[in-house]
């Protein structure tokens, strides 16, 4: 009986320890470190089972491999797969597009292409002819779903929930740019996209 205990645990193990399969159109979401404004972001926005995200990719096959299509800082890029894997030791996790959605992903992919090169959104300010990360997944699907919204936009806020005042990080990054802080402008984040019901998480991903 303990034998066979043992088995079933080392056999558990083995399906738990398994390494996760991506997919085109997969999303995988990241909480990465960037200092005050990831922590001020962090503090406002919650995503799947409350985990903090703050940066977003997707999954593409370009030139014959997967690799992950990301609106990051200096511009859109495609990305290795595994180099994108290794911004952060934190927890990843993988969403991906009920079935009734995939039709989309060709049409977000070649959209999303379409975009490499362009400067990050540093304003985050939509329409703006720039991008920041869940803007340029926003984009890809509205475009692939005859220009109709298909991820939602929400009132953006920065300020902190405990203080009901601005971050002093945010106050300073916007002054820098010489713009008012857009609070409550619509736009969209990491966080709020594992939320959709049009996607499932499909769980932590294993390396």
């Amino acid at each position: 009986m303990k034998k066979i205990i043992v088995l079933i645990l080392l056999i558990s193990n083995c399906v738990w320890a398994q390494k996760t399969t991506f997919k085109e159109g997969d999303f995988i979401f990241q909480n990465i470190a960037c200092g005050p404004l990831c922590d001020a972001i962090n503090e406002v926005t919650f995503g799947y089972n409350d985990i903090n995200f703050n940066h977003i990719g997707m999954v593409i096959n370009y030139e014959n491999k997967l690799q992950v299509i990301e609106a990051t800082w200096p511009k859109v890029a495609i990305t290795p797969l595994e180099d994108f894997l290794s911004k952060t030791s934190n927890t990843m996790y993988l969403g991906r597009l009920l079935p009734e959605y995939t039709n989309l992903i060709t049409d977000a992919k070649n959209f999303a292409i379409k975009q490499v090169g362009i400067p990050y959104d540093v304003n985050y300010l939509m329409n703006n002819e720039k991008y920041y990360c869940s803007e340029l997944i926003y984009d890809a699907f509205k475009y692939a779903n005859e220009d109709k919204e298909f991820f939602k936009l929400y009132p953006m806020t920065y300020k902190s929930k405990t203080t009901g005042e601005f971050f002093p990080e945010w106050l300073s990054y916007f002054e820098k740019l010489g713009q008012e802080v857009p609070e409550n402008l619509l736009g969209c984040n990491p966080a709020g996209l594992s939320l959709s019901k049009k996607i499932t998480i499909v769980g932590a991903i294993v390396q």
